[in-house]
């Protein structure tokens, strides 16, 4: 009995701690790193003592949050390199990782900042992230879908410049048009006229381009305006603004939200 008692109190501790990460980085994306963690036990339905039993300081929270977030993209770039071909892998990571930076607080400022900040948890999720940019860096460079005279430190540096820039465009649409437009110019010269694929998802179901762009029959093309999947024009009718239900309901839930 004692055994079962003992594992349902870790249980327990386990699931308080995972909703206390989950609440950090919300308050934290919506209120700054400043946040007290008096709201983040309140967002997380517990009492403070339970915060602080899992992270006796704020710093200590930051880098679990971060640290959480970057554990979250390197999954999802090794799923990334295990379904899609190398240039669809690294471009669709890229885009992750701003769209995460956007949402989420300045994650890409700790991705661009030196390794050593703050303590091992967060090194060691940074240096785990920068293998797995490298790795689809270099298969992507392999196959010819990105320049070789770019390194990993370059294209973190570049993704944290498009965050900034997603920050400062109302129109998201058009915000991520101009990140898409800015990450072209990692693919080889002659390449960016071309359609070129930008995978958001594991499963989005297509490859968005920039607005405008024609297919490769010359069929003028547009692009969701929630994943940038590219979309073929209606001659008639209402014009086409998602590719999918999916789509379609994130966009809704994000206009509710707002």
């Amino acid at each position: 009995m004692t055994a079962v008692i003992g594992g349902g109190d870790r249980a327990d501790a386990r699931r308080n701690r995972a909703r206390v990460l989950a609440a950090a980085g919300e308050a934290f994306a919506e209120q700054g790193l400043d946040v007290p963690l008096g709201e983040v036990a309140r967002r997380a339905g517990v009492g403070a003592g339970t915060v602080y039993r899992h992270f006796p300081s704020k710093q200590a929270l930051l880098e679990a949050v971060f640290a959480q977030q970057l554990t979250d993209l390197v999954a999802s770039g090794e799923r990334r390199m295990a379904r899609f071909a190398p240039a669809e892998a690294f471009f669709g990571f890229i885009l992750e990782v701003v769209e995460t930076s956007h949402r989420r607080g300045p994650l890409c400022d700790v991705v661009a900042a030196d390794a050593s900040w703050p303590r091992p948890v967060l090194t060691a999720a940074v240096l785990r992230f920068r293998q797995v940019l490298a790795a689809l860096l270099e298969a992507a460079q392999r196959v010819g879908g990105v320049r070789g005279d770019v390194g990993p430190d370059d294209v973190a540096a570049l993704a944290l410049g498009c965050v900034t820039m997603l920050d400062a465009r109302r129109d998201r649409p058009a915000g991520r048009r101009l990140v898409r437009l800015t990450l072209d110019g990692l693919r080889p010269h002659g390449s960016v006229t071309e359609v070129q694929g930008f995978r958001d998802g594991p499963a989005d179901g297509g490859a968005p381009v920039s607005p405008g762009a024609r297919g490769v029959r010359g069929e003028a093309v547009a692009c969701c305006e929630e994943c940038g999947t590219a979309l073929a024009v209606r001659p008639t009718g209402r014009p086409v603004r998602y590719c999918g239900a999916t789509c379609r309901q994130r966009a809704r839930r994000r206009r509710l939200a707002g």
